[in-house]
């Protein structure tokens, strides 16, 4: 295999005149042996950084440093998330979709699981109108369901996000479980901003802002 010892002493031996050495040499083998690990070490270390300047082969904290570049600190790493994960967050920043309303809903939905409610209160097919047959109109009822328009919120719209469902900490037990007690057993307070992969309000808000227009103004409701 390239650049493993075997190859870098045969490399070795090549550049060797044939006639000074026997073909079976334990020495001069034992010699090469000791010269090529360090130039075995120093080809890995080279193979490293090669794929540590691709977004493709990228690991440990040069993706996130490549997130960083790119992103600054609006997409940092979740807690315990694998660099796989990560990496697919990462491209789908980069290649996304952005400044239409499609847009946003489509970016939300993939960060949290569930489509966004997107509610523009200058757009008729949000609002409806009276005596409109419009499919938006028919789902209206007063005080109940859609929204009064107004022209004069221009360029604003509101969203409401769901978040996902939070997984759990596993290996704990949960309120009125007997496996533990206060201050005893398997009982622990869980923060599931640590959790492993977690969504945070934070990741939705970044989401958010780099999905919308520039000179657009969202209210932003999470439940």
């Amino acid at each position: 295999m390239v650049g493993d010892l075997a190859d870098i002493v045969a490399r070795l031996r090549k550049a060797l005149p044939a006639r000074w050495f026997a073909d079976d040499s334990p020495n001069l083998v034992g010699l090469l042996n000791g010269i090529g690990s360090g130039w075995v070490w120093l080809y890995e270390r080279v193979q490293y950084v090669v794929r540590q300047t691709r977004l493709l082969t990228a690991t440990e904290d040069w993706l996130d440093l490549i997130a960083n570049d790119y992103f600054g600190s609006t997409l940092a790493r979740r807690p315990a998330e694998a660099d796989g994960a990560f990496r697919a967050r990462i491209q789908q920043a980069l290649l996304c979709e952005a400044a239409t309303r499609g847009a946003v809903s489509r970016g939300l939905k993939a960060l949290t699981g569930t489509a966004p409610v997107i509610f523009e209160p200058g757009r008729c097919g949000d609002t409806g109108g009276y005596g409109s047959s419009i499919q938006a109109a028919s789902s209206l009822a007063y005080g109940l369901a859609g929204g009064w328009g107004s022209l004069g919120l221009p360029y604003q719209f509101f969203v409401t996000v769901q978040r996902p469902p939070a997984s759990g900490a596993s290996g704990v037990a949960g309120y009125g479980d007997p496996a533990g007690g206060f201050g005893n057993g398997a009982v622990s307070y869980v923060d599931l901003y640590n959790m492993p992969g977690q969504v945070t309000d934070e990741d939705i808000e970044a989401a958010l802002c780099r999905l919308m227009p520039i000179n657009a103004i969202a209210w932003l409701r999470i439940i």
